[in-house]
């Protein structure tokens, strides 16, 4: 009989990482909507997002940690990881 693999505390981690990433996006889209519905124009919002993401990282990782941040965004915007007619495989 074969034995099924149980997940490794990495695996487990890595889920949880996973699930909190997706409550993430959907309080950022709720409250995207809500500013959409109070008309406020979509580059405005996405500007004050940016820069509130920029100022807690600022704040928790220093100036060096948001300048990774920045090169690491950067990287993927050029994958077109944030490309709306990118597929997943």
């Amino acid at each position: 009989m074969e034995r099924m693999m149980e997940p490794s505390l990495t695996d487990i981690d890595d889920m949880i990482v996973h699930e909190k990433m997706q409550a993430a996006l959907e309080h950022q889209s709720e409250a995207w909507a809500d500013g959409m519905a109070d008309g406020i124009e979509p580059e405005i919002i996405a500007d004050a997002a940016i820069a509130l993401a920029m100022r807690e990282t600022v704040r928790l990782h220093g100036e060096d940690g948001a300048e990774a941040m920045l090169k690491s965004l950067r990287e993927r915007v050029l994958a077109g990881e944030f490309s709306p007619q990118r597929t997943l495989q």
